[in-house]
C-alpha cells in the first residue's frame, strides 16, 4: 500500500491523511507485522533464515497530488523520491519492535512524540506502508535543516544522507533528557548556578579500561557527580556538579551513542545495564559500515537475534548468534519491568 495522495503545498492535507488512516484502503490483517516476524522465528529452518517479505526497504517513492497553489504543476500527480534513508530506517525498525514488544511503552512514548504519531506509526508499519512511515517521520519529527531536498521538474527528491543520531536520536524530543545542577564555589562568579541539560546520551570510552564492564563504567561516569573548573570568563572557582537525573523519570528505552568507541574497546557488551536506579536490558543495536557509509540494525525477539539491512533483498534475517558488534553506532536498551 504505497499509493496514498496528499497535497504538496498544503501540509494540513498530509496531517488529515495520517490522522484518518481509515479513510484510505483498509488492509484486513489477522496479525501485526511483529506477530508475523515472531511466528517466522518459530517456523524457521536452516535453509531459509530470512523473513518472507522485505521489511522497510531502503529509499522509497511517495506519490502526491499537486495542491491548489501548485497551478503550474504538470502532471497533476507528482512524486517524492527518498534517498539514503538508512539514517532513519534502522531506528524506525527498532522503535517498532520496542513498541510492539512492550505493552505499556506506546503510551509512555506518546507523551513525548504524540499519541497520534505513535498510533499512525504502528498502523502504517503493520500495513506494510513503509514509504509513508518514512514520510511521517520526516514531516512530523525532522526539521528541514536536517535533510536536503531538490526539485527535478515535477519530482521532489529528499536525501537523508548523514548521521543517524542527527536524523533520529535528536528528534525524540525530551524522552531521554537529563539534567545536572551545578554551583560555583566562587561567590563572585557571574553565573554561580547553572543547569546542564542533554537530550541524548553519548558515552565516552574510559581512559583506562576498568576491570569491570567498560560500558557500565562509562554510563556511570556520564551520570555521576563531579567537581570541575568553572569555565566562566574571569572565574577561578570550582564548579560542583550534581548527579545527573532524567528530567521526566526513567524512559522506556535509551539509546547510547557509541560512535566514539573503537572495536577493541568493545570486547564485551552487557545484556543488562544499571541506569539511574533502574535496570535496562539490551534490545538491539545499530551498526555502521564505513566503506559503504551505510547503517543497519540488529534486534532480538524472544531471545533470537535478527539483522535488518534495508539495502538487501532479504533484508531481515535470523542470526545464528548475537551480531558481531564491531562497528557500533548505538546500543539500545529497554527498561525492565519490576519483575525482571
Amino acid at each position: 500500500m504505497e499509493s496514498h495522495f496528499c497535497s504538496l503545498n498544503d501540509s494540513e492535507d498530509f496531517n488529515i491523511l495520517i490522522s484518518n488512516p481509515g479513510e484510505g484502503v483498509q488492509i484486513e490483517r489477522a496479525k501485526t507485522l511483529f506477530e508475523e516476524i515472531r511466528a517466522s522465528l518459530n517456523n524457521n529452518n536452516e535453509e531459509d533464515r530470512s523473513f518472507w517479505r522485505p521489511v522497510l526497504p531502503w529509499g522509497g517513492v511517495y506519490t502526491i497530488r499537486a495542491g491548489r497553489k501548485a497551478i503550474s504543476c504538470i502532471p497533476l500527480y507528482v512524486k517524492v523520491s527518498l534517498k539514503n534513508t538508512c539514517t532513519i530506517d534502522g531506528f524506525l525498525m527498532l522503535l517498532y519492535v520496542i513498541l510492539r514488544d512492550n505493552q505499556t511503552f506506546p503510551r509512555e512514548v506518546a507523551v513525548f512524540l504524540g499519541r497520534e504519531f505513535v498510533e499512525h506509526f504502528l498502523y502504517l508499519m503493520d500495513s506494510y506502508d513503509y514509504t509513508t512511515v518514512k514520510m511521517l517521520w520526516i514531516l512530523d519529527r525532522m526539521s528541514k535543516q536536517q535533510y536536503r531536498s531538490v526539485i527535478h521538474q515535477a519530482a521532489l527528491e529528499i536525501d537523508l544522507f548523514g548521521n543517524e543520531h542527527e536524523n533520529f536520536t535528536k528528534n525524540l524530543e525530551d524522552l531521554m533528557s537529563t539534567i545536572q545542577e551545578s554551583l560555583c564555589t566562587n561567590w563572585s562568579c557571574p553565573a554561580r548556578f547553572q543547569d546542564f541539560l542533554k537530550k541524548t546520551i553519548t558515552i565516552s570510552p574510559p581512559h583506562e579500561l576498568p576491570q569491570r564492564d567498560p560500558i557500565q563504567s562509562a554510563v556511570d561516569q556520564f551520570f555521576c557527580p563531579k567537581i570541575v573548573l568553572c569555565q566562566e570568563f574571569g572565574c577561578a572557582g570550582l564548579r560542583e556538579v550534581s548527579q545527573r537525573v532524567f528530567c521526566h523519570g526513567p524512559p522506556p528505552f535509551v539509546i547510547l551513542n557509541m560512535e566514539m568507541w573503537k572495536s577493541e574497546e568493545l570486547s564485551y557488551v552487557p545484556y543488562h545495564l544499571a541506569l539511574s536506579q533502574h535496570r535496562y536490558s539490551l534490545e538491539g543495536a545499530t551498526l555502521f559500515n564505513k566503506e559503504e557509509h551505510h547503517y543497519s540494525a540488529a534486534f532480538q525477539i524472544d531471545g533470537s537475534w535478527m539483522h535488518y539491512d534495508g539495502l538487501r533483498s532479504d533484508n531481515l534475517i535470523l542470526l545464528n548468534k548475537p551480531p558481531e558488534l564491531l562497528l557500533l553506532s548505538s546500543l539500545v536498551y529497554v527498561r525492565c519491568s519490576d519483575g525482571k
